[in-house]
């Protein structure tokens, strides 16, 4: 029969990507699996078969400099704490199958492995196989355990979602694919942990490290902004982004991570919160990290710790950049599911990730893991970062006029930050409001339609000013502002005395991005009213589309009004910022209850020009899983009140419920129109 000979490894991958639920990562024609569980291969022989009772063999593992020999025995006992190696009972001397188990704390990484055989004839034969091993949550012994599939398939596997923007009174979810399946993503993020300081610095240390999600966490965290390392993404503010690309036009993660990774880890240009907060949430579903993405609207951003954000009005209302505070209208980051040892048990669960450069942790830029739960019971005693999260869900407010340098009102809110705080829902395309999980809620709001739909009533109680003796002023959006509708309002003043009163008002509407102050007036009315003892007067207003469309666009709006007496020259104020809803894409498949795998199908999106005038653009259209690339067409000029439809072909790749989504970004007005569809692709 010959010599007995090693020809290779068979890695089964077919069999070990359906078992260790990686199956979405085939593209990479790599072994990739989740630690805790075996893995299966086979050797190839020829020559004599494998003899169980006078032949040996001995695996060892490596990643870097740390690695582990074990024996491999008969016997499929795994240990929880190191690895193990056996064959299979059932054994196929020609072709003998093994086993690997690693423990379910081993470190994330690349690794390689040696299988060599001792024979009876004292022949010492080796073989090279190599691993991906990713964190696994449907280990039960892994810190990142979840109990629920239907999470599982959430955070871990849906490689599409919805990111919440807007205001908490009119919410927009913008469609975002998160890639992670995609090719050269899993690559990318595998590369991240590789050039990030951490590894550079001691990498024995670093993948001792790695089997913590904390320290995970907080690796990427920092990784994902590029301010004190090879970080992805550049974050950009200023409005110019004359040398990248406006963060509104990105669409998901994969066409980042691969610039990145293609550059030589070069940043790419450029991102703000809810990309940096997409591209984290794609790098820690790809290691096995349950992850979700999380917005919190009026989100505090306290510089100075002492839970108070001070916003100033000039006394014709507009508004001031005279803090280093702020509010912005939203703030995008990521939680993350894991166990904290360090900890304990009862800080178990979400945690707080932010990877958009606000303060340093720990002398770098980045934030978290901080307990949701620690948040919600003020321990700000607790690392990382619990004190400066907790300020951007709870902080007050003082809202200042000033006039000749001289403070002349203030109101005080305790209600305005952390207005919702929301995610995606599990397995469905809607919000979830997970507010109560941070705060403590007075009046829960639960669904996008209910807070689609809601007047500003209860904002306006938080909105209204009053002169301690003399008049109440009430500010209110008749209905949610919709592009290409007049914004109409509501000024509601009331007389408290029993008195005559003449006073000035003054209306005054900014553009504003979500993080920034106002810009410059681009609407404002003035006059005098005359009240009447106790009266109560009603000011119908409205902003034309024609007074709004060129300076507005993605931005949002800051509308103030003020009142003085003429009299006592008492001042009161009362603001509302909103965004306007933008028109949407609508995209339609055929034959959309049975979208099969490898098989052509044709979606038509549709778009209708709400504007007052003609509008041109470029439509983008993608989908993980249903399109290989982009595809990108150019929209002709069209008229106000026209409409047009692009038919698109795909061949979905995966099965599943996927998001195919589309983007138009008009080149004449400063606005992104979007939509999406949910396909669900069958196996056929």
């Amino acid at each position: 029969m010959g010599e007995f000979h090693i020809q290779g490894i068979n890695l089964e991958l077919t069999e070990n990507l359906f078992q260790h639920k990686t199956d979405g990562f085939r593209s990479s024609n790599e072994l990739v699996v989740r630690r805790g569980a075996p893995f299966k291969f086979s050797l190839l022989l020829n020559g004599r078969p494998f003899n169980p009772s006078t032949d040996l063999l001995k695996i060892k593992i490596m990643l870097g400099r740390l690695y582990a020999v074990m024996t491999v025995s008969h016997s499929p006992l795994r240990s929880p704490s190191r690895w193990t190696a056996f064959m299979d009972p059932s054994l196929n001397p020609l072709e003998p199958s093994l086993y690997i188990c690693s423990p379910a704390s081993a470190p994330v990484g690349r690794y390689r492995f040696v299988v060599c055989a001792f024979t009876k004839e004292g022949q010492s034969l080796c073989t090279l196989g190599k691993f991906t091993l990713l964190c696994n949550p449907w280990c039960k012994e892994d810190s990142v355990f979840i109990p629920f599939e239907d999470q599982r398939e959430e955070y871990v596997l849906n490689d599409s979602g919805l990111l919440f923007m807007g205001t908490a009174m009119n919410l927009v979810p913008r469609p975002w694919s998160f890639d992670q399946f995609e090719s050269g993503v899993l690559e990318a993020c595998l590369n991240l942990l590789e050039v990030s300081p951490q590894h550079q610095l001691n990498r024995k240390v670093d993948h001792l490290n790695r089997h913590e999600p904390v320290y995970l966490s907080r690796v990427v965290s920092a990784m994902i902004n590029s301010e004190d390392d090879k970080g992805v993404l550049k974050g950009n503010w200023s409005g110019d982004f004359k040398q990248g690309v406006n963060p509104s036009a990105w669409t998901g993660s994969g066409d980042i991570l691969r610039q990145w990774a293609q550059s030589g880890f070069s940043p790419v240009l450029y991102g703000q919160c809810w990309v940096f907060a997409a591209v984290m949430c794609t790098v820690m579903r790809v290691l096995g990290i349950p992850c979700r993405v999380v917005t919190n609207y009026n989100s505090a951003h306290d510089t100075n710790g002492n839970l108070v954000i001070e916003e100033y009005y000039t006394k014709t209302g507009q508004k001031l950049n005279g803090s280093k505070d702020s509010i912005w209208n939203f703030h995008v980051w990521v939680e993350c599911w894991m166990s904290r040892p360090d900890l304990g048990s009862a800080m178990d669960g979400w945690q707080v990730l932010d990877p958009t450069p606000q303060e340093r942790s720990g002398g770098v830029f980045c934030c978290g893991p901080a307990p949701v739960r620690a948040i919600r019971e003020r321990r700000i005693d607790l690392i990382y970062d619990v004190p400066f999260v907790y300020a951007e869900v709870n902080a007050d407010v003082h809202t200042i006029i000033v006039s000749q340098g001289q403070v002349v009102r203030v109101n005080r809110d305790t209600e305005k930050v952390g207005a919702m705080i929301c995610t995606k829902a599990v397995g469905l395309p809607r919000i979830q409001n997970i507010t109560g999980d941070y705060k403590v809620v007075r009046s829960p709001m639960s669904t996008l339609s209910s807070m689609s739909s809601r007047s500003s009533d209860e904002s306006t109680l938080r909105r209204a000013s009053s002169a301690q003796h003399g008049v109440m002023v009430f500010l209110t959006l008749d209905k949610a502002a919709v592009s290409g509708e007049p914004i109409r309002f509501t000024v509601k003043i009331i007389n408290q005395q029993n008195k005559v009163k003449r006073l000035k008002i003054h209306l005054n509407a900014q553009a504003k991005e979500y993080n920034h102050s106002p810009s410059d007036t681009f609407w404002e009315s003035h006059g005098i009213v005359q009240m009447g003892p106790a009266e109560v007067k009603i000011i119908q207003q409205q902003i034309l589309p024609l007074q709004y469309e060129d300076v507005v666009g993605d931005d949002l709006i800051n509308l103030a009004v003020v009142l003085e007496d003429m009299t006592t020259l008492e001042q009161a104020l009362a603001t509302e910022e909103f965004n306007i809803a933008s028109p949407q894409l609508h995209i339609k498949i055929a034959n959309e209850n049975s979208v099969m795998v490898h098989k052509e199908q044709i979606a038509t999106i549709t778009f209708t020009n709400p504007f007052s005038h003609p509008v041109s653009g470029v439509l983008i259209v993608a989908g993980a899983g249903l399109i290989q690339d982009k595809v990108t067409y150019r929209m002709p000029p069209l008229k106000a009140g026209g409409k047009v439809q692009q038919a698109i072909s795909f061949i979905p790749r995966m099965v599943g419920s996927k998001m195919l989504h589309a983007n138009l970004m008009l080149a004449d007005v400063r606005s992104t129109v979007r939509g999406f569809k949910m396909v669900s692709v069958k196996s056929g």
